[in-house]
C-alpha cells in the first residue's frame, strides 16, 4: 500500500501499515495520516487514520527513556485485562514488541470518544456543578479500579506486591539520579525519612501509577469513557494513586505546575477533603499514614518532572513550557518533606 509521505517525528507510517495489514488485516482501507496528540510530556500517542476509521497509537519517547517508565507492553497488558470490567479502557487492538518497525515498541487501540480536561479554563465553562460532577466521578473510578482483584483478570504476577512502597521509594531516587543535571536540595533528606517510615504492606491493588482528571476522557453526560496513559500501572499500595492525584491537584497551584495541569483549580472541584472521603466511603480503603503517601507522591512528580527537564535539555523532548518544568522539583521535594513530617497532611 502507499503511503502519504511527512510521517510525524517517531511514527513511520509506511511500516506501520504494513504491521497493520500483517496483524490486522482488512483494518486499514487507504492511505494513513497522522498526528501527535497535544498535552503528552511522557510517551507520544498519536491519532492515525485511513480517511474512515480513527486509531491511536503509543510509542515511548524518542531519546533518554528511564527503565520501566516507559514500557508499551505492560502499558497494553493491562488495558487488554481490564476491559471486561466496570473501569472503563479502550479495546487494544495489536502490539509490536519489534522495535525495528517503527524505532520503538508500539502498540494500537482503538479511539475514544471524550474530553481529557488538563486546564482550569476548559473545565470552568461547564458550571459548578458538572465539575463538581466530573470531579466526584473522577475518584468514583479510582475507587472501582482498586476494587478489581487483579488475580481475578489474569494480573496476579503483573507487580511484586510484597515490599512495594520501599521499592517505590528506591525507584524514584534512582529516577532522580538517572536524570540528574544540577543539586537538588532536600531529595537526600525526603528519600531518608520515606527510607524510615514505610507503612506496613497493604492488600495489593492494581494501580494505575498517574491517576489525574487529565488521563481520563470525559463525553457530553460527563462520564468517563476511558482511564489511558498505563505506562506506570503495577500491582501494589492503591493510596500510591490516591496521594499522587492529591499531589498533582496540589501541584496545580504552583505557576509551572500548571504546565502539567490545573484543571482542579475550577470552581465546583472537589476539594481534598471531598476526595478522600469520597474515595474512603466507596472503596472501603482505610487512609492511615496519607503524610507518607503524599510524601513520596511529592518524590515521585519530582522524579517525573526531573525527568522530562533532562529529555528537554538534551533536546529530545520538544514542546512549550518544558524549560519551566525544572522549577516544579526543588518545591515538590520540599512540600514532601512538609508532608512526611507532618505539617500538611
Amino acid at each position: 500500500m502507499t503511503i502519504d509521505q511527512g510521517s510525524p517525528p517517531g511514527l513511520d507510517l509506511d511500516r506501520l501499515a504494513g504491521f497493520l495489514d500483517r496483524e490486522c488485516p482488512g483494518l486499514i482501507g487507504g492511505p494513513l495520516r497522522a498526528e501527535v496528540f497535544d498535552g503528552g510530556k511522557s510517551n507520544l500517542t498519536y491519532r492515525v487514520t485511513d480517511g474512515q476509521g480513527q486509531w491511536v497509537v503509543r510509542r515511548p519517547p524518542l531519546g533518554h527513556v528511564l527503565a520501566t517508565a516507559h514500557d508499551m507492553m505492560r502499558e497494553n497488558r493491562i488495558i487488554t485485562a481490564l476491559e471486561p470490567t466496570p473501569v472503563p479502557v479502550p479495546r487494544t487492538l495489536a502490539l509490536c514488541s519489534d522495535p525495528a518497525v517503527i524505532g520503538a515498541p508500539f502498540y494500537v487501540m482503538e479511539l475514544m470518544q471524550g474530553i481529557p480536561y488538563r486546564l482550569c479554563e476548559q473545565l470552568e465553562p461547564l458550571g459548578r456543578e458538572r465539575v463538581r460532577a466530573i470531579s466526584t466521578r473522577m475518584v468514583e473510578v479510582l475507587a472501582d479500579l482498586h476494587a478489581v482483584d487483579p488475580g481475578e483478570v489474569g494480573l496476579g504476577d503483573f507487580g511484586r506486591p510484597e515490599g512495594f512502597l520501599p521499592r517505590q521509594v528506591q525507584r524514584w531516587k534512582k529516577q532522580l539520579d538517572a536524570s540528574k543535571s544540577r543539586e537538588q536540595p532536600g531529595v537526600d533528606e525526603l528519600f531518608d525519612i520515606l527510607v524510615s517510615s514505610v507503612p506496613p504492606d497493604r492488600a495489593p491493588a492494581i494501580v494505575h501509577g498517574d491517576f489525574r482528571l487529565d488521563n481520563l476522557l470525559i463525553d457530553e453526560t460527563d462520564a468517563v469513557t476511558a482511564v489511558l496513559d498505563w505506562e506506570m500501572a503495577t500491582i501494589g499500595d492503591a493510596l500510591t494513586d490516591l496521594a499522587l492525584l492529591l499531589a498533582y491537584n496540589r501541584m496545580s497551584r504552583l505557576e509551572a505546575g500548571a504546565l502539567i495541569a490545573n484543571a482542579a483549580n475550577a470552581e465546583g472541584f472537589i476539594t481534598e477533603d471531598e476526595i478522600l472521603e469520597a474515595y474512603a466511603q466507596r472503596s472501603g480503603n482505610d487512609l492511615e499514614h496519607v503524610g507518607f503517601y503524599l510524601g513520596l507522591a511529592y518524590f515521585k512528580l519530582a522524579g517525573i518532572v526531573e525527568g522530562i527537564y533532562f529529555r528537554h535539555l538534551g533536546g529530545q523532548t520538544v514542546g512549550p513550557g518544558f524549560d519551566q518544568l525544572g522549577s516544579l522539583t526543588e518545591p515538590l521535594i520540599q512540600a514532601g518533606i512538609a508532608s512526611c513530617k507532618g505539617s500538611s497532611r
